[in-house]
Formats: C-alpha cells, sequence, structure tokens
C-alpha cells in the first residue's frame, strides 16, 4: 500500500505522502519538526495540535486540515487515522488500512512518558515503519522525571552561586518539555527568540508555557540567577555569551556517549531525549504484532538486522531524509 519514492513515502491508491521532502499536492504531517513538514505542499493533514505549529513554521496561509487521534477520514477506498506518538506535543503515528491491510508509519516517537505530549500508543498492523535514531544497545535512557529533576538542582546550585544557567535544547518540543517540568521558584525564567515563538503559539492554543522572551533592548547585566532555554542553532554565537557569568548545558540523547558533552563545548549534558532509546524501540516494534517492519533513518542497518536475527521479522533499511536541520542534538 505505501512505497518510499523520490518524494517520499507515497500511498499510491490514497494519493497522498507521508511527511514528504519533496512538493507534493497533499501530506499527511507526523508533526512540526522541520525535517518532517517542509514547505510546498499543496494540502496538510495533521493533529489538531500541531496546526498552529504549521502556520507559524510554513505561512498562515497554508491549507491544512487537523485531525482528533482515533479520528477516520477515508481518501479513495483508504482510511486513515491519527494516533499519539509520544515524542512532542501533537505528534502522530500513520495510520491506513485497505482491503483489511494495514500500514503504520511511526514518525518520530517515543515510549517514555514526559508528563506533556500524549503518551505513545501502539497499533497493531501488517507493516510498521519505524525510526531508528537511537538503535543501538548501548543507547538507555534514564527516566525523564529524573533528568527533570536534575535539571532543576543545576540550575538551584548555579543561582545559589550568583551564575545563570543556559540550556540548550530544540525550539519545538524538548524546550516546552522542560519549561513544563522546571521549579519557577528557584529563579526567573528566560527565552531565547525561538523558543519564545513556538511557546506563544502553544499558549495561544490552551497552553501555559512559563518564560519572558530575551528582546534586544533587555538589560542582560540584570538577569542573574535565572535559567535561559535557547535552540541548539544559538550555542555557537555570541548571544549565549552575553549572560555571563553563566554555566551552560545540552539536553540531547547524544549526551549518553562518552566525550559527547565536552564536544560541545558546555559545563553539563543531561540524557534527555524525543526519541525511543534501544528498549523503547524493542517494545514498539513487537507491540505492533507487524511482521513486516522498514526501518528509517538513524541505526537503520543494525536495527534491521537485529529485528530479523533475534525475533525472526521481516525487517529492511529505507533510506529517507528525516534529518535535524538545527543540529545533531536529538
Amino acid at each position: 500500500m505505501l512505497e518510499f519514492t523520490e518524494k517520499g513515502i507515497y500511498c499510491p491508491i490514497a494519493d497522498i505522502y507521508i511527511d514528504p521532502w519533496k512538493p507534493v499536492k497533499s501530506a499527511i504531517i507526523t508533526h512540526g519538526h522541520s525535517d518532517h513538514a517542509r514547505i510546498g505542499n499543496g494540502h496538510y493533514i495533521c493533529h489538531q495540535d500541531t496546526v498552529a505549529i504549521l502556520r507559524l513554521r510554513l505561512g498562515l496561509d497554508i491549507s491544512v486540515q487537523g485531525l482528533a487521534y482515533n479520528q477516520i477520514i477515508t481518501k479513495n477506498g483508504v482510511k486513515i487515522s491519527l494516533h499519539p506518538a509520544g515524542h512532542i506535543i501533537g505528534s502522530a503515528q500513520v495510520r491506513l488500512e485497505y482491503k483489511g491491510e494495514i500500514w503504520v508509519a511511526s514518525g518520530d516517537y517515543k515510549l517514555m512518558p514526559d508528563g506533556l505530549s500524549v503518551p505513545f500508543e501502539p497499533v497493531k498492523c501488517h507493516h510498521f515503519i519505524t525510526e531508528s535514531t537511537f538503535g543501538l544497545p548501548i543507547y538507555t535512557f534514564p527516566p525523564a522525571a529524573e533528568v527533570y529533576e536534575s535539571i532543576n538542582n543545576w540550575w538551584k546550585q548555579n543561582a545559589s552561586e550568583g551564575l545563570n544557567s543556559v540550556i540548550i535544547a530544540y525550539a519545538l518540543g524538548k524546550s516546552q518539555s522542560i519549561l513544563h517540568h522546571l521549579d519557577q521558584s528557584i529563579g526567573d525564567i528566560f527565552l531565547h527568540g525561538a523558543v519564545a515563538n513556538v511557546s506563544n503559539t502553544l499558549n495561544d492554543n490552551g497552553h501555559n508555557f512559563p518564560g519572558t522572551w530575551v528582546t534586544p533592548e533587555m538589560n542582560r547585566k540584570d538577569i542573574q540567577g535565572a535559567i535561559i532555554v535557547a535552540p541548539p542553532s544559538a550555542l555557537s554565537t555570541p548571544w549565549v555569551n552575553k549572560f555571563s557569568p553563566s554555566r551552560k548545558a545540552v539536553c540531547s540523547g547524544w549526551m549518553q556517549l562518552r566525550g559527547a558533552r565536552r564536544r560541545s563545548g558546555v559545563d553539563r549534558g543531561f540524557v534527555l531525549s524525543d526519541h525511543c532509546d534501544w528498549p523503547q524501540l524493542n517494545e514498539a516494534v513487537l507491540a505492533t504484532g507487524a511482521e513486516n517492519i522498514y526501518v528509517t533513518h538513524g541505526y537503520q542497518t543494525i536495527f534491521a538486522e537485529w529485528l530479523r536475527e533475534r525475533y525472526q521479522l521481516n525487517a529492511v533499511e529505507m533510506k529517507t531524509q528525516y534529518e535535524p536541520a538545527t543540529g545533531d542534538i536529538e
């Protein structure tokens, strides 16, 4: 039912693509990250919580239809529905059914609850397309609640020493998860413009993320003991140095690797990701009951081979263009 084409994952029966990387007439978008939601498509279908993010990032005039989780639409006999992926707010798996055959495309996802996005729900299917960003056994992440507690303790310690805390995380998704769990009694919270744009958009649609936008006219010398949330693109710019004296930290699944913090040039690394680690990937694949697995971006060769040898699944690797556009801090 689904094909991997030069434009993206395509359903010829319904004449619709999933997260296409080239402009198409009609596209289902799993979530708002730029490697999955690209400009130029004629019509977009996404979860209702992603609509505002697409308009923010792709333009207010785009043609977009928002669906609730489990809501079914039909195109040329193909039943299409979206299901929680647990990756970020509004992230969705795509389920397509035609004449009893069921395919599910995971998009980016995680099983570990973050206390903010709707938790991942396994969807039974015959064919499952899965990402494999952290598809190696070395990646086993700590519980997110422990990481959020560590972030607050780090901020509190820095503030007690008169230092600001600059924390680096994706503007969409991880930043909001961090903001949701920050202990606001410790000090003030400030946001890079990219983070503020996303948070304000989500706040306009029912959320309540804290933080003050850092504007050019703001006197940075008056900021003391605060935490500043910024995207990866800001880390190598003079912008972050204007909050000195400060300590800097990166939130990323890659921080589990030895030397990752040092290579990032920061003082602290928190192992926090919006993707599955190795145990989660295995659990998710098995929970679908699918016999046919298509492994995309990440360690697809290794993970596909593991699924074949360990579980006797028909697993193959498929190349896609799903790659982060703002660095490699997943």
